[in-house]
């Protein structure tokens, strides 16, 4: 099989039929054999119905239906778990994303030899609350990962080898920085494709609010810090704690040695916990030593979970 299309959707039961008859066209008329695999997110309108629909009608439509909503990275985790194609195109359902661009992409992998190309959104039709946050955001993503040539680490319309999708795991919110997690896994040749961009058509995003871009950038810290340490903690922890105990060390000598000149003059001294800011500056440094290995501890706990990628599938078609 060529092409296995992953679509992950919440609500949108307007644009499912427009976009399914879309794709169909483009690979009808470049003579791909291609699977459309819908991975209905939990929806409450009829986005379900109408999967059921076009697969009655059409043998290369498959469908993965949540018994609730569990966000894009576990959808993706599951079409890709199921994908079948040679090349594996994501994109969005709300027909903001063009599907002809799918062969261009098809071409960039097969030919071109990407593992990994990512479609950037060049000119977009979004408002400037989320143009201007996702600006930053990319530029903080393309520093942290090194991958130095994308624009849009968070666009939905991605083309990959397939080796890639069944080499990675996509578990929380981590759909945001795939690529990254596919350089990690020794996919490093990744290419970007201006794709065209589309006003929507139908209902409103399904993905506003602020907090995903404060997400977005723990998520981005969380990943970079395994990919540096994850397998080797005591190169970090060690290193910070030798420093301290040093820095400790060395000041308790100071203070000491201080201490017994002023003894040895008969000058007036007094003891080091009488000062407030020793015991404020103590327990900054406990607290924040504690915040940081659980946060890492929880981190490897979360990764090595057998739950963590268990989402329950109503039903399969």
């Amino acid at each position: 099989m060529d092409i296995s299309v992953v679509i992950p959707l919440y609500n949108e039961e307007e644009s499912l039929q427009e976009l399914y008859a879309w794709i169909e066209r483009v690979m009808n008329a470049n003579g791909f054999t291609y699977e459309v695999i819908f991975v209905n997110d939990g929806s409450t309108d009829h986005s379900w119905q109408i999967i059921e629909e076009l697969q009655e009608k059409h043998s290369c439509v498959k469908g993965i239906k949540f018994r609730r909503n569990y966000g894009k990275s576990p959808a993706l985790y599951c079409g890709f778990k199921r994908a079948e194609g040679d090349v594996v195109i994501t994109m969005d359902a709300d027909l903001q994303d063009s599907p002809d661009e799918i062969p261009a992409l098809y071409r960039m992998i097969t030919v071109d030899g990407f593992d990994l190309v990512s479609g950037y959104k060049q000119k977009r039709y979004d408002p400037l609350s989320k143009t201007i946050p996702t600006k930053l955001f990319n530029a903080t993503a393309r520093r942290v990962s090194g991958i130095k040539n994308l624009h849009d680490f968070n666009c939905g319309l991605k083309a990959y080898r397939k080796d890639v999708v069944k080499s990675i795991e996509v578990y929380g919110e981590m759909h945001r920085y795939i690529p990254y997690l596919a350089k990690n896994a020794g996919f490093d040749k990744i290419g970007e494709k201006v794709v065209h961009h589309q006003a929507r058509k139908y209902g409103k995003t399904k993905f506003g609010g602020l907090n995903r871009f404060f997400n977005g950038y723990l998520d981005l810290i969380s990943l970079w810090f395994l990919s540096k340490f994850g397998v080797k903690p005591m190169h970090i922890f060690g290193f910070l704690g030798s420093i301290m105990f040093f820095l400790g060390f060395v000041a308790v000598c100071v203070i000491g040695a201080n201490k017994l000149h002023d003894m040895a003059c008969g000058n007036p001294y007094r003891l080091i916990t009488d000062s407030p800011y020793f015991f404020i500056a103590l327990t900054a440094m406990l607290l924040g030593t504690q915040l940081f290995l659980t946060g890492f501890l929880g981190e490897l706990i979360s990764r090595s979970s057998p739950e963590r990628n268990n989402y329950q599938i109503e039903k399969e078609i």
